[in-house]
């Protein structure tokens, strides 16, 4: 009998229940009645206080196009979590013997593979699924959710333009990505935008207000940004960490996206809104892009269950499902590359990125 307990952490994003299915519905074809799993509940929270229950397979019923997570989530920042680890590692070990567990299958972004590879290097058993929206994560071409955020992005974007083009406005669309731009750069292609702000490429005002106002020349009744919420311009990338945080702590806009609106309007004298579809763009129905990758990814994990193979995680690449080791995972981010093929198509069709 082998005893497997999955766990998601982190942000909630699609493809999080169509990942746990295929992980369950795989293991259960491969061994019946010998696997026993447990769901731990709202992450490593969980795992720390618990929180634990046997499933059985008709957990996993109907819950292939459910978006959210049926086993709930929470973060818990990996600092907090370094800082005491001696307590916290301990604790989540701890309920790891108790339950009996054979292994955990992990499901999480940056800072929950993080995490798993310290659970890891303290002697549990750990498989991981990449998750994110940002598709920031190092090892893998893709990670699931990131498609239906990109969905989702892009939707709003289409109904911006409706509304810019009745008020001849400009309008800027907030995308969620604090640290890296893959989700603004794929929905601001997608949903035609004219300008497209990044955290890798930052940006000058002056050179964002030539586009905008290039449009008007040609007689454009509106124009479009896709905004990065962790956008930065020129000058301030050229302040120190500390020196950001300082300054950024001094803004009186609850945003980037606001600040830009302020400045487009002294330097163009356009009228210009924000819109910030915040935490819509991690909700609804995972599109069928990720139901098929998130279950690719759960029939690797639990191919890996049943081999035993710990300490990886399962990623694409090249549109192959393969495995990478998690602790070469752990701690990288994968940024855009300025010089990606992406980048020059949005270039080639005459999109901005404020340089």
């Amino acid at each position: 009998m082998k005893k497997v307990g999955f766990l998601t952490s982190g942000g909630d994003c699609q493809g999080l229940n169509a990942a746990l299915r295929g992980i369950a519905k795989s293991l259960h074809t491969h061994m019946g009645s010998n696997i026993e799993i447990f769901g731990i509940q709202d992450g490593y929270r969980g795992l720390m206080e618990g929180l634990c229950h046997r499933m059985s397979m008709d957990d996993f019923s109907g819950i292939l196009t459910l978006g959210g997570t049926i086993l709930g989530t929470s973060r818990q920042p990996f600092k907090q979590i370094r800082a005491d680890k001696e307590n916290q590692v301990n604790r989540m070990k701890s309920n790891y013997q108790k339950w009996g567990l054979d292994c955990l299958v992990i499901l999480g972004g940056n800072g929950t593979h993080k995490t798993a590879n310290l659970l890891q290097e303290a002697g549990l058993h750990v498989i991981t699924l990449p998750k994110t929206i940002d598709n920031d994560l190092w090892g893998t071409d893709m990670s699931f959710g990131f498609q239906s955020a990109v969905e989702n992005a892009a939707y709003v974007i289409d109904c911006i333009h409706t509304t810019a083009t009745s008020h001849s406005r400009v309008f800027i669309v907030e995308i969620m990505g604090h640290k890296v731009g893959w989700l603004t750069l794929y929905s601001g292609i997608a949903g035609g935008a004219d300008v497209i702000l990044l955290p890798e490429i930052p940006y000058n005002i002056d050179r964002v207000a030539d586009s905008l106002r290039k449009r008007t020349r040609q007689g454009k009744r509106f124009s479009i940004l896709a905004v990065a919420e962790g956008a930065i311009s020129t000058d301030e990338a050229g302040l120190s960490k500390k020196q950001f945080k300082v300054e950024r702590a001094k803004m009186t806009y609850p945003s980037i996206s606001y600040r830009l609106a302020n400045e487009i309007e002294e330097l163009t004298g356009q009228e210009t809104r924000v819109t910030v579809p915040g935490h819509f763009q991690r909700g609804g129905s995972p599109c069928p892009y990720d139901r098929i990758l998130a279950t690719r990814f759960g029939a690797a994990a639990a191919e890996l269950v049943l081999q035993e193979k710990y300490g990886y995680m399962v990623s694409l690449k090249n549109n192959l499902i393969t495995h990478v080791p998690l602790k070469d995972v752990a701690g990288k981010l994968k940024s855009v590359p300025k010089d990606c093929e992406l980048i020059k198509t949005a270039l080639d069709t005459d999109i901005s990125f404020g340089v």
